[in-house]
């Protein structure tokens, strides 16, 4: 097949375009493991605000202090142990989102 005709042509370009459709998507997935993982950090929150930061046990003012970063990170530990599936329900949405540009496009 000669690469100058039309057919060559998108013979070529086709694994740079699946190419950038997987960046594309590993885009979209790390966007919506992101929100997952806010969504658990503020859904989490609230279970940690009665704990108390006093003696024996706890940490003081520091343990305060660092504790929304601890939420954070149980978060998105969370997610990356599989979540609980929020993300995959925004990719899709997403992706449906993309699909019905490309089609009134």
């Amino acid at each position: 097949m000669d690469p100058l005709t039309a057919a060559g042509a998108a013979s070529l370009l086709q694994p740079v375009a699946g190419a950038a459709a997987r960046v594309v998507t590993d885009k979209m997935r790390e966007t919506a493991e992101a929100f997952e993982a806010s969504f658990l950090s503020q859904m989490m929150k609230p279970m940690f605000e009665g704990l108390s930061t006093e003696a024996p046990f706890g940490g003081g003012d520091a343990e305060g202090s660092w504790r929304g970063f601890l939420v954070e990170a149980m978060a998105k530990q969370t997610v990356k142990a599989g979540g609980i599936g929020l993300a995959d329900q925004v990719v899709a949405q997403m992706l449906k989102m993309q699909e019905a540009g490309e089609t009134a496009a």
